[in-house]
Protein backbone atom coordinates (compact mmCIF):
# COMPACT_ATOMS: atom_id res chain seq x y z
CA UNK A 1 0.00 0.00 0.00
CA UNK A 2 1.22 3.28 -0.73
CA UNK A 3 2.15 5.83 1.89
CA UNK A 4 -0.57 8.29 0.66
CA UNK A 5 -3.11 5.57 1.49
CA UNK A 6 -1.48 3.87 4.42
CA UNK A 7 -1.22 7.21 6.87
CA UNK A 8 -5.32 7.94 5.95
CA UNK A 9 -6.21 4.33 6.78
CA UNK A 10 -3.81 4.54 9.97
CA UNK A 11 -5.79 7.52 11.21
CA UNK A 12 -9.14 5.98 10.85
CA UNK A 13 -8.15 2.72 12.42
CA UNK A 14 -6.94 5.18 15.37
CA UNK A 15 -9.61 7.36 15.71
CA UNK A 16 -12.34 3.94 15.11
CA UNK A 17 -10.63 2.35 17.70
CA UNK A 18 -10.69 5.18 20.77
CA UNK A 19 -14.35 6.04 19.44
CA UNK A 20 -15.36 2.40 20.45
CA UNK A 21 -13.32 2.44 23.52
CA UNK A 22 -15.26 5.29 24.47
CA UNK A 23 -18.61 4.19 23.41
CA UNK A 24 -17.96 1.08 26.02
CA UNK A 25 -16.97 3.29 28.45
CA UNK A 26 -19.95 5.00 28.30
CA UNK A 27 -22.48 1.28 28.10
CA UNK A 28 -20.10 -0.59 30.90
CA UNK A 29 -22.04 1.51 33.54
CA UNK A 30 -25.16 -0.70 33.67
CA UNK A 31 -22.95 -3.60 33.26
CA UNK A 32 -20.94 -2.77 36.04
CA UNK A 33 -24.37 -2.34 38.05
CA UNK A 34 -25.45 -5.82 37.19
CA UNK A 35 -22.26 -8.00 37.37
CA UNK A 36 -19.45 -7.33 40.41
CA UNK A 37 -16.57 -5.64 38.15
CA UNK A 38 -14.21 -9.15 38.36
CA UNK A 39 -16.94 -11.48 37.09
CA UNK A 40 -17.33 -8.74 34.18
CA UNK A 41 -13.50 -8.33 33.33
CA UNK A 42 -13.06 -12.34 33.50
CA UNK A 43 -16.21 -12.39 31.18
CA UNK A 44 -15.00 -10.07 29.12
CA UNK A 45 -11.69 -11.78 28.38
CA UNK A 46 -13.20 -15.10 28.08
CA UNK A 47 -15.42 -14.16 25.16
CA UNK A 48 -12.70 -12.55 23.69
CA UNK A 49 -10.46 -15.14 24.07
CA UNK A 50 -12.76 -17.44 22.04
CA UNK A 51 -13.43 -14.91 18.97
CA UNK A 52 -9.62 -14.99 18.71
CA UNK A 53 -8.52 -18.41 19.54
CA UNK A 54 -6.90 -18.50 15.41
CA UNK A 55 -5.36 -15.24 15.72
CA UNK A 56 -2.87 -16.87 18.16
CA UNK A 57 -1.30 -19.24 16.18
CA UNK A 58 2.16 -18.00 15.22
CA UNK A 59 2.09 -16.65 11.28
CA UNK A 60 4.67 -18.27 8.92
CA UNK A 61 8.03 -15.87 8.85
CA UNK A 62 7.47 -14.33 12.34
CA UNK A 63 10.71 -14.13 13.87
CA UNK A 64 10.46 -16.18 17.24
CA UNK A 65 10.30 -14.17 20.36
CA UNK A 66 12.48 -12.65 22.60
CA UNK A 67 12.73 -12.21 26.47
CA UNK A 68 12.35 -8.63 25.83
CA UNK A 69 8.81 -8.95 23.51
CA UNK A 70 7.07 -11.09 26.37
CA UNK A 71 8.01 -9.03 28.74
CA UNK A 72 6.20 -6.33 26.83
CA UNK A 73 3.38 -8.60 25.67
CA UNK A 74 2.82 -8.79 29.99
CA UNK A 75 2.93 -5.21 30.61
CA UNK A 76 0.85 -4.18 27.36
CA UNK A 77 -1.98 -6.68 29.09
CA UNK A 78 -1.22 -6.11 32.33
CA UNK A 79 -1.28 -2.37 32.46
CA UNK A 80 -3.53 -2.08 29.01
CA UNK A 81 -6.07 -4.58 29.69
CA UNK A 82 -5.84 -5.63 32.90
CA UNK A 83 -5.42 -3.34 35.43
CA UNK A 84 -7.61 -0.63 32.85
CA UNK A 85 -10.49 -2.61 33.15
CA UNK A 86 -10.58 -2.78 36.61
CA UNK A 87 -9.63 1.46 37.08
CA UNK A 88 -12.13 2.17 34.61
CA UNK A 89 -15.34 0.06 35.80
CA UNK A 90 -14.74 0.90 39.46
CA UNK A 91 -14.06 3.75 38.44
CA UNK A 92 -17.10 4.76 36.39
CA UNK A 93 -19.58 2.79 39.05
CA UNK A 94 -18.09 5.01 41.84
CA UNK A 95 -18.19 8.68 39.74
CA UNK A 96 -20.08 10.97 37.17
CA UNK A 97 -20.15 10.16 33.69
CA UNK A 98 -18.79 13.97 33.71
CA UNK A 99 -15.72 13.41 35.60
CA UNK A 100 -14.88 10.37 33.83
CA UNK A 101 -15.00 12.44 30.44
CA UNK A 102 -12.52 15.21 31.75
CA UNK A 103 -10.44 12.89 33.43
CA UNK A 104 -10.09 10.62 30.10
CA UNK A 105 -9.19 13.94 28.23
CA UNK A 106 -5.63 13.66 30.15
CA UNK A 107 -4.79 10.60 28.34
CA UNK A 108 -3.64 12.44 24.55
CA UNK A 109 -1.04 14.19 26.69
CA UNK A 110 -0.07 11.51 29.46
CA UNK A 111 0.74 9.55 25.57
CA UNK A 112 2.47 12.15 24.49
CA UNK A 113 4.64 12.53 27.54
CA UNK A 114 5.00 8.92 27.88
CA UNK A 115 6.68 8.54 23.89
CA UNK A 116 8.65 11.30 24.49
CA UNK A 117 10.14 9.92 27.53
CA UNK A 118 10.28 6.64 26.88
CA UNK A 119 10.39 6.15 22.81
CA UNK A 120 12.66 9.26 22.38
CA UNK A 121 9.83 10.41 19.71
CA UNK A 122 10.24 13.90 18.55
CA UNK A 123 6.90 15.90 19.73
CA UNK A 124 6.39 18.33 16.77
CA UNK A 125 4.98 21.86 18.18
CA UNK A 126 2.10 21.17 16.06
CA UNK A 127 1.24 17.95 18.12
CA UNK A 128 1.40 19.76 21.66
CA UNK A 129 -1.44 22.43 20.16
CA UNK A 130 -3.29 19.16 19.24
CA UNK A 131 -3.36 17.97 22.29
CA UNK A 132 -3.95 21.11 24.36
CA UNK A 133 -7.15 20.99 22.41
CA UNK A 134 -7.96 17.95 22.79
CA UNK A 135 -7.77 18.60 26.87
CA UNK A 136 -9.40 22.07 26.22
CA UNK A 137 -11.98 20.80 24.07
CA UNK A 138 -13.14 17.59 26.70
CA UNK A 139 -12.75 19.88 29.33
CA UNK A 140 -14.95 22.64 28.07
CA UNK A 141 -17.67 19.39 27.45
CA UNK A 142 -17.16 18.51 31.40
CA UNK A 143 -18.31 22.17 32.30
CA UNK A 144 -20.75 22.27 29.64
CA UNK A 145 -22.52 19.35 31.17
CA UNK A 146 -21.78 20.70 34.79
CA UNK A 147 -19.07 19.12 35.58
CA UNK A 148 -18.85 17.11 38.69
CA UNK A 149 -21.81 16.44 40.51
CA UNK A 150 -22.13 16.92 44.18
CA UNK A 151 -19.86 14.84 45.98
CA UNK A 152 -20.49 11.72 46.92
CA UNK A 153 -19.34 9.27 49.57
CA UNK A 154 -17.10 7.70 47.21
CA UNK A 155 -16.65 9.80 44.06
CA UNK A 156 -13.03 10.60 45.22
CA UNK A 157 -11.98 7.15 44.69
CA UNK A 158 -13.76 7.05 41.68
CA UNK A 159 -11.49 9.97 40.10
CA UNK A 160 -8.82 8.49 41.42
CA UNK A 161 -9.01 5.34 39.36
CA UNK A 162 -10.12 7.32 36.44
CA UNK A 163 -6.62 8.86 36.82
CA UNK A 164 -4.94 5.34 36.95
CA UNK A 165 -7.07 4.39 34.10
CA UNK A 166 -5.40 7.45 32.23
CA UNK A 167 -2.14 5.99 33.21
CA UNK A 168 -2.25 2.79 31.95
CA UNK A 169 -3.98 3.72 28.48
CA UNK A 170 -1.05 6.02 27.89
CA UNK A 171 1.24 3.26 28.97
CA UNK A 172 -0.59 1.04 26.64
CA UNK A 173 -0.56 3.13 23.87
CA UNK A 174 3.69 3.43 23.89
CA UNK A 175 3.91 0.18 24.81
CA UNK A 176 1.79 -1.03 21.89
CA UNK A 177 4.43 0.59 19.24
CA UNK A 178 6.91 -1.64 20.34
CA UNK A 179 5.08 -4.34 19.76
CA UNK A 180 4.08 -3.57 16.15
CA UNK A 181 7.48 -3.91 15.22
CA UNK A 182 7.97 -7.70 16.16
CA UNK A 183 4.42 -8.70 16.31
CA UNK A 184 1.08 -8.44 13.74
CA UNK A 185 -1.74 -6.68 15.25
CA UNK A 186 -3.73 -9.82 15.60
CA UNK A 187 -1.15 -11.85 17.33
CA UNK A 188 -0.86 -9.20 19.51
CA UNK A 189 -4.48 -8.65 20.31
CA UNK A 190 -4.63 -12.47 21.14
CA UNK A 191 -1.91 -12.50 22.79
CA UNK A 192 -2.42 -9.87 25.79
CA UNK A 193 -6.40 -10.89 25.87
CA UNK A 194 -5.13 -13.89 26.49
CA UNK A 195 -2.68 -12.44 29.83
CA UNK A 196 -5.22 -10.51 30.67
CA UNK A 197 -7.78 -13.82 31.17
CA UNK A 198 -5.27 -15.30 33.11
CA UNK A 199 -4.37 -12.31 35.56
CA UNK A 200 -8.21 -12.22 36.37
CA UNK A 201 -9.59 -16.24 36.47
CA UNK A 202 -8.56 -15.93 40.31
CA UNK A 203 -10.93 -13.21 41.13
CA UNK A 204 -13.46 -13.96 38.64
CA UNK A 205 -13.91 -17.60 39.32
CA UNK A 206 -14.18 -16.28 43.07
CA UNK A 207 -16.90 -13.85 42.30
CA UNK A 208 -18.36 -16.07 39.86
CA UNK A 209 -19.03 -19.04 42.54
CA UNK A 210 -21.03 -16.43 44.87
CA UNK A 211 -23.15 -14.44 41.78
CA UNK A 212 -26.54 -15.09 40.58
CA UNK A 213 -26.04 -15.66 36.88
CA UNK A 214 -29.86 -15.55 36.64
CA UNK A 215 -30.53 -12.19 37.48
CA UNK A 216 -29.20 -11.08 34.59
CA UNK A 217 -31.77 -9.27 31.75
CA UNK A 218 -31.28 -11.07 28.27
CA UNK A 219 -30.60 -7.37 27.17
CA UNK A 220 -27.35 -6.98 29.49
CA UNK A 221 -26.22 -10.34 28.09
CA UNK A 222 -26.21 -9.23 24.73
CA UNK A 223 -24.79 -5.74 25.77
CA UNK A 224 -22.18 -7.78 27.28
CA UNK A 225 -21.02 -9.74 24.10
CA UNK A 226 -20.61 -6.07 22.53
CA UNK A 227 -18.28 -5.03 25.57
CA UNK A 228 -16.13 -8.49 25.18
CA UNK A 229 -15.59 -7.53 21.49
CA UNK A 230 -15.45 -4.13 21.49
CA UNK A 231 -12.23 -3.95 24.60
CA UNK A 232 -10.60 -7.19 23.60
CA UNK A 233 -10.97 -7.93 19.95
CA UNK A 234 -11.76 -4.61 17.73
CA UNK A 235 -10.29 -1.92 19.90
CA UNK A 236 -7.22 -3.52 20.42
CA UNK A 237 -6.50 -4.97 16.06
CA UNK A 238 -7.53 -1.12 15.24
CA UNK A 239 -5.41 0.57 17.57
CA UNK A 240 -2.07 -1.91 16.95
CA UNK A 241 -2.60 -1.54 13.26
CA UNK A 242 -2.98 2.57 13.28
CA UNK A 243 0.42 2.04 15.24
CA UNK A 244 2.50 0.49 12.71
CA UNK A 245 2.08 4.02 10.55
CA UNK A 246 1.53 6.69 13.10
CA UNK A 247 4.33 7.33 15.75
CA UNK A 248 2.84 6.55 19.02
CA UNK A 249 2.64 10.70 20.54
CA UNK A 250 0.72 11.62 17.40
CA UNK A 251 -1.48 8.27 17.69
CA UNK A 252 -2.12 9.45 21.40
CA UNK A 253 -3.68 12.81 20.21
CA UNK A 254 -6.50 9.83 18.60
CA UNK A 255 -7.94 9.01 22.18
CA UNK A 256 -9.12 12.54 22.68
CA UNK A 257 -12.11 10.47 20.59
CA UNK A 258 -12.58 8.00 24.08
CA UNK A 259 -14.36 10.79 25.71
CA UNK A 260 -15.92 12.59 23.16
CA UNK A 261 -18.06 8.78 21.99
CA UNK A 262 -18.68 8.65 25.54
CA UNK A 263 -20.33 12.08 25.38
CA UNK A 264 -21.94 10.67 22.34
CA UNK A 265 -23.79 8.48 23.71
CA UNK A 266 -24.58 9.72 26.73
CA UNK A 267 -26.26 12.52 24.69
CA UNK A 268 -27.81 10.37 21.73
CA UNK A 269 -28.51 7.03 23.85
CA UNK A 270 -28.86 7.96 27.03
CA UNK A 271 -30.65 11.81 26.67
CA UNK A 272 -28.75 13.78 27.56
CA UNK A 273 -29.40 17.66 26.10
CA UNK A 274 -26.64 19.20 23.87
CA UNK A 275 -25.75 22.86 23.97
CA UNK A 276 -23.39 25.38 22.42
CA UNK A 277 -20.80 25.11 25.17
CA UNK A 278 -21.01 21.08 24.07
CA UNK A 279 -21.07 22.44 20.10
CA UNK A 280 -17.62 24.24 20.70
CA UNK A 281 -15.77 21.58 22.86
CA UNK A 282 -17.05 18.78 19.71
CA UNK A 283 -15.06 21.88 17.46
CA UNK A 284 -12.06 22.03 19.78
CA UNK A 285 -11.81 18.23 19.75
CA UNK A 286 -11.77 18.27 15.92
CA UNK A 287 -9.36 20.74 15.25
CA UNK A 288 -6.85 18.49 17.56
CA UNK A 289 -7.85 15.60 15.07
CA UNK A 290 -7.03 18.05 11.82
CA UNK A 291 -3.64 19.25 13.59
CA UNK A 292 -2.22 15.69 14.41
CA UNK A 293 -2.88 14.43 10.95
CA UNK A 294 -2.59 17.02 8.47
CA UNK A 295 0.78 16.54 6.59
CA UNK A 296 3.74 18.47 7.33
CA UNK A 297 5.80 20.76 4.83
CA UNK A 298 8.74 18.86 5.19
CA UNK A 299 9.23 15.09 5.79
CA UNK A 300 6.90 13.70 7.89
CA UNK A 301 7.24 13.04 11.40
CA UNK A 302 8.89 9.04 11.97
Amino acid sequence: MSPRLARPLAYACLALSMSLVGSYVALSKPLAAAFPVFVLAWLRFGIGGLAMLHWLRKPFGEAPMTPQTRRLLFLESFLGNFLFSLCMLFGVSLTSAVAAGVIMAAIPGAVAVLSWAFLRERVAPRTWVAVACAIGGISLLGLARGGPGPAQGHAWLGNLLLVGAVLCEASYAVIGKKLTGVLSPRRITALINLWGFALVTPLGVWGALRFDFTSVRPGLWLLLVFYALAASVWTVWLWMTGLKTVPASQGGVFTVMLPVSAALVGVFVLGEPVGPLQLAAFGLALASVLLATLPLRRASQR
